[in-house]
C-alpha cells in the first residue's frame, strides 16, 4: 500500500466505525446502512459481588477507544419456555450476549453520531415483566425505527427478579433492595442525559416506551421523584400499572427465598457471595412450591421504599409526571398469549362469564358475540380476561390522569389481528412492539403492503411524540387528546380511525364490576 492510499483509508475506517467520546471515555461503533450502532454500553458497573442489591454504581472512566460492537450481558434469568407457541411468535429465547449481572449496558442506534444533530430520542424498556427478557433479542433492534424517524433509538437492559427487586429490609446495607432494578433505569436515562448529544441526540427531547413489563417500568418511572427531568413524553403500550409490591408482601417472597437458600435472615450478607445460578435455580423451586399448592408464584418486582416512596398511580396520577405528556394503549386480544385451549366452546366460555358474573352471563355473551361474529370462542374468552386486566388497568390509569389534570394523554387500541397461525391469536398481547420499532419482519406482523401501511401510522406517531410533545402526524388521522366526556381513542386497524369511547359498553361494565368487588 502507498503512503497516498493511507488517509483515505483511514478516513474509510473512521466513517464505518464511528469514534463518540462519551462522559466517561471513547467508544467504537459499527455503521449498517447509513445507521451508527453501539452495542454493549455501560451505563452502570458491574452489579456482582459486592454490588449486588445495592444501587446501580457508576462506571469508571476509561483511557483509549472501547469497541460497541456486539451486545453486552442479559440478566440473569429462567430462560422462557418454548414449549408455548407464542413464545416463538416473539422470539423470546433469541437474546444474544450471554447472562452474567454485567448488565447495566445499552444499545444505541444512530443517523449521525454528532453532537450538532439534536435529533428526538426514543428509549425503550423491553418487556418481559420484571422477571425475564433483554433488550438484546430482535425485537430490540432500532436500526429501522432510528433511520425511518430520522432519530435516536435507545433500548436498555437491567437487573430482573430476585437481582433487581428483592427486599431486605427498610434499614442498613440492603435498604431499598427491593427497588434496584427500577434505579438501574434511573441511571440509564442518567446516561442519556449526559451522553446523548455526543451521539447526535436531543437531550431535552427525550420518550421514554414500553409495551407489557416495558409498560410497567415506565408507569413506575413516572412516579419516582428521581427519575424527574430524565424525560419530556413517554408511552405505556399494554402494561399500566397501577401500585408498587408493598412491603409485607415483598418480605414474605423474600423470607421463603432465603428459607430454601438455607439462609437466616441475620445471614442476608451472605447472598452476595451466592452465586447467580444458585439464586435463580432457588428461585425457580420456590415457583414451583408455590404452584404445587395452588398459588400462584411469588414474584419480585419494585417494591415501596426511598425510591418509590408511593404507588405510581394510585390512588391518583404521580404529580411528578404532571408536565409530560403520556400515551396509553393495549391491544384487543391481549390475553390470547396465556391460551392454549384453542378449540374451547360456547358453553364453556359461558360457564366462565356465569361464575364471575351470575345471571349477566347470557346477556354479557351474547354482547360479546355481536360485536364480532366472526370471533372464535377462543378469542371471545380471551377478549374477556383482556378486558378485566389491561384494558381495566389502562381506563384506570387514563382516568386518572385525566382526573390530574396537566398535561395531555392520548389512547390507542391495536385491532388489528396478528396473521399468526391464520389469525387464531387476533390482536395478541405483543403485537404493537414490531410496528413501533418499525420492523415487520417478526412473525406477529409479516413483510405486506398492510403491515407496512400500519408500522408507517405507529411508528411517525411515537417519533412525533418524541419530538413534539404530541403523537400528531400527517400518517394518522386526527388524534384528540383523553377526556371522560369523549374517549376519543384511535383504534389502529382496518382502517386506522379515531373512535370516541370504543367498546365503551364492555368498558362500562367491568369498570362497574371491578367497584363491586372493591366495595
Amino acid at each position: 500500500m502507498s503512503a497516498d492510499n493511507k488517509p483515505s483509508l483511514a478516513a474509510g475506517e473512521a466513517k464505518l466505525f464511528p469514534v463518540v467520546e462519551t462522559a466517561e471515555g471513547k467508544v467504537r461503533g459499527l455503521r449498517s446502512g447509513r445507521i451508527a450502532v453501539f452495542k454493549g454500553l455501560r451505563y452502570g458497573a458491574d452489579t456482582s459481588g459486592a454490588n449486588r442489591f445495592r444501587a446501580p454504581q457508576p462506571v469508571q472512566p476509561w483511557a483509549g477507544v472501547r469497541d460497541a460492537l456486539d451486545y453486552g450481558n442479559i440478566a440473569p434469568q429462567i430462560p422462557g419456555d418454548r414449549r408455548h407457541v407464542y413464545a416463538g411468535l416473539i422470539l423470546n429465547d433469541v437474546q444474544p450476549g450471554g447472562m452474567g449481572e454485567d448488565c447495566l449496558v445499552l444499545n444505541l442506534w444512530t443517523p449521525d453520531p454528532s453532537p450538532a444533530g439534536k435529533r428526538p430520542v426514543i428509549v425503550r424498556f423491553h418487556g418481559g415483566g420484571f422477571y425475564g427478557g433483554s433488550s438484546n433479542s430482535p425485537g430490540g433492534d432500532g436500526e429501522m425505527l432510528a433511520r425511518f424517524g430520522d432519530c435516536v433509538v435507545v433500548t436498555v437492559n437491567h437487573r430482573l427478579s430476585a437481582l433487581g427487586y428483592l427486599y431486605l429490609g427498610e434499614d442498613g446495607p440492603f435498604a431499598d433492595s427491593g427497588a434496584v432494578g427500577m434505579q438501574d433505569l434511573v441511571a440509564s436515562l442518567q446516561w442519556v442525559a449526559r451522553n446523548i448529544e455526543a451521539f447526535g441526540g436531543d437531550p431535552a427531547r427525550v420518550l421514554i416506551v414500553g409495551q407489557s413489563g416495558g409498560g410497567a417500568k415506565v408507569s413506575h418511572l413516572l412516579g419516582m421523584p428521581v427519575a424527574k427531568g430524565l424525560f419530556s413524553s413517554a408511552g405505556v403500550m399494554s402494561g399500566s400499572r397501577l401500585t408498587a409490591m408493598p412491603r409485607d408482601q415483598a418480605a414474605k417472597a423474600a423470607d421463603q427465598l432465603l428459607r430454601r437458600l438455607g439462609l437466616r435472615a441475620d445471614q442476608i450478607a451472605e447472598l452476595q457471595a451466592v452465586p447467580f445460578s444458585t439464586l435463580l435455580a432457588a428461585q425457580a423451586d420456590v415457583e414451583a412450591e408455590d404452584r404445587s399448592r395452588g398459588e400462584a408464584p411469588r414474584s419480585f418486582a419494585p417494591v415501596l421504599g426511598q425510591a418509590i416512596p408511593h404507588h405510581p398511580f394510585a390512588p391518583g396520577a404521580p404529580e411528578e409526571s404532571r408536565d409530560i405528556p403520556l400515551v396509553v394503549s393495549t391491544a384487543l386480544d391481549e390475553r390470547t398469549y396465556r391460551e392454549t385451549n384453542f378449540d374451547m366452546g360456547w358453553e364453556e366460555v359461558r360457564q366462565k362469564l356465569e361464575r364471575r358474573v351470575g345471571a349477566d352471563a347470557d346477556m354479557l355473551l351474547a354482547a360479546y358475540r355481536d360485536e364480532d361474529p366472526q370471533a372464535t370462542a377462543f378469542l371471545v374468552n380471551a377478549r374477556i380476561n383482556s378486558d378485566t386486566s389491561f384494558r381495566l388497568g389502562a381506563a384506570t390509569m387514563l382516568e386518572r390522569r385525566v382526573a390530574a389534570g396537566g398535561a395531555p394523554t392520548w389512547a390507542y387500541l391495536w385491532a388489528s389481528p396478528s396473521p399468526a397461525f391464520g389469525g387464531r391469536y387476533g390482536a395478541v398481547h405483543g403485537i404493537d412492539v414490531a410496528y413501533s420499532m418499525h420492523d415487520i419482519r417478526f412473525p406477529l406482523a409479516g413483510p405486506t403492503d398492510d403491515s407496512l401501511r400500519l408500522a408507517d401510522e405507529i411508528a411517525s406517531a411515537w417519533v412525533a411524540l418524541a419530538a413534539t410533545g404530541r403523537p400528531d402526524n400527517p400518517q394518522t388521522p386526527a388524534w384528540a387528546p383523553y377526556d371522560l366526556a369523549r374517549r376519543d381513542t384511535l383504534v389502529f386497524g382496518h382502517p386506522t380511525q379515531s373512535v370516541s369511547d370504543p367498546r365503551g359498553f364492555f368498558r362500562a361494565y367491568w369498570e362497574k364490576d371491578a367497584a363491586g368487588r372493591r366495595g
